[in-house]
């Protein structure tokens, strides 16, 4: 597994402070949905927002409410905005690096083909670090496999297959 903390609630505060400054008239149906989580969640975030001042409320009509991001929230947004950057790149040379060493072995043994197993951002970083240490991306069946599990990467050669 990378070394690499996900805080989600910082994730989440950032998510919910993005969709309320694009639509402030926002339903927390709505911003679950978009989220993909659970009301209760965004309900629990919003509170926290607001007693932390980073929120407002205003009544646009009667069962309506508008969120205002206050100015502390625009602090906060650009803070946290900048953490998750800062974290992305943290996760992308964690992954390269990681990948380059284990490049590093096959290179040693004259290998210049390999397979790709699994998908997503990190599989990307994966496959664009192989391309640029110019391993050739193949399905033949006998080659050392890249295998991709979330955040977690690993080799597989015929030699780890068959012990």
């Amino acid at each position: 597994m990378m070394d690499i903390e996900i805080q989600d609630d910082n994730f989440h505060d950032l998510a919910l402070l993005q969709k309320i400054q694009a639509d402030p008239d926002v339903s927390q149906a709505k911003l679950a949905e978009d989220l993909g989580v659970a009301i209760g969640t965004v309900n629990w975030h919003l509170k926290r927002l607001i007693e932390k001042g980073f929120i407002k409320i205003k009544r646009a009509r009667r069962r309506k409410l508008r969120y205002i991001i206050t100015p502390e929230g625009i602090a906060l947004r650009a803070k946290l905005t900048l953490a998750y950057v800062q974290q992305s790149f943290s996760l992308f040379r964690q992954v390269r690096g990681k990948v380059n060493a284990l490049l590093d072995g096959l290179k040693t043994d004259g290998v210049t083909a390999i397979r790709l197993e699994g998908d997503g951002d990190i599989a990307e970083v994966c496959r664009l670090t192989c391309m640029e240490q110019h391993f050739m991306l193949t399905d033949r069946p006998d080659a050392p496999v890249l295998v991709v599990e979330g955040l977690d990467v690993r080799l597989e050669t015929n030699k780890t297959k068959n012990n």
